[in-house]
């Protein structure tokens, strides 16, 4: 071997373990998900921007170890596992309850970086908003105070529903506090409702084919992990048996849904994706408070709309957020 050629081969040997080092060097991120991983993609963007603005890329200074539970709950737990058993800097839950409980059970020293829909500090994961207190923190939907106001749009939209649906997934732990929002929101309005459960694409298949026979006027889906990976089967559903549905988010209406009202999605996993950067610059969980969702969203399909034979009223295309023709 020429001599040249021999100094080459050693220079990049050695230049070998400095490569692998700075590749172990690079801190990982976790990111468990209850769904599929084409469920989650606008979402992924947002998170990555939200990273972006703390100066951290996937695959320059921050590599990113995804685990999808793929609507499977069950699995959550050893994925969680897998993950703090990974050594990952900070561990981001998303995509429901079972999620963020799996990632609590999982580690009392990883950063937790979580979306919740429900109160955390009334189901146990932080001391208080303010100053969590462990190692959780993360952004608050406020699903549940929702509702009202999905109802209310609903009603507004559609005066003469004297009966409304709505669907509920019974392997969401947190369903019953949501059902006893709607029932007290639908009292003051007068309006009787029927609950229908679905945690399966057939359930849902056959909670439509109930809808046939009991014929409620309208439709409220709360927001679901699960609902959210079934999206077009579900708005697809509500157009073939003319049923005015309102969803939790826009991604329902951009799919062809009548109407969705709720917290910013893309908004919320930004912050995500901001406070994963702030971990890995030193910041402490304990020491973040919990962001509380300020940007919500009224997004009307006026093509669906006019398919199910609705007038939407001026004022309240005059107060969505977007109108899709």
């Amino acid at each position: 071997m020429k001599r040249r050629a021999f100094i080459t081969l050693l220079g990049g040997a050695a230049a070998w373990p400095i490569a692998a080092r700075a590749q172990q060097a690079m801190p990982v991120i976790g990111f468990l998900d209850s769904r599929l991983p084409e469920a989650t993609t606008g979402r992924l963007r947002a998170f990555h921007q939200g990273l972006k603005d703390t100066d951290h890329v996937e695959g320059t200074n921050v590599a990113i170890a995804y685990r999808w539970a793929e609507n499977q709950l069950d699995r959550l737990p050893a994925l969680a596992t897998e993950l703090v058993d990974r050594k990952v800097a900070v561990l981001v839950a998303s995509g429901g309850p079972a999620v963020v409980f799996a990632a609590k059970a999982a580690t009392t020293s990883v950063p937790v970086v979580f979306l919740f829909g429900e109160d955390p500090v009334t189901a146990g994961l932080v001391a208080s908003l303010a100053r969590p207190g462990g190692n959780l923190t993360g952004i608050n939907f406020v699903n549940r105070e929702l509702v009202t106001k999905q109802l209310e749009l609903l009603r507004e939209l559609v005066p003469t529903a004297t009966r409304v649906a709505v669907l509920v997934n019974p392997a969401n732990a947190r369903i019953e506090p949501t059902l006893k929002t709607v029932g007290a929101a639908a009292a003051s309005m007068r309006l009787q409702v029927h609950t229908a459960r679905a945690s399966t694409a057939r359930e849902i298949d056959a909670a439509f084919a109930e809808f046939s026979r009991e014929r409620p006027d309208a439709l409220l889906v709360p927001e679901d992990p699960f609902f959210a990976s079934r999206r077009v089967q579900l708005v697809l559903l509500a157009g073939r048996h003319g049923v005015p549905t309102i969803y939790s988010g826009r991604e329902y209406a951009e799919a062809g849904g009548l109407m969705s009202y709720g917290s910013s999605i893309t908004d919320a996993y930004r912050q995500v994706g901001v406070y994963a950067g702030r971990v890995l610059k030193g910041a402490k969980p304990a020491e973040l408070p919990v962001v509380q969702a300020s940007k919500f969203e009224l997004v009307i399909n006026h093509q669906t709309a006019r398919m199910l034979g609705l007038s939407v009223p001026p004022t309240l295309l005059a107060t969505a957020d977007e109108v899709i023709e």
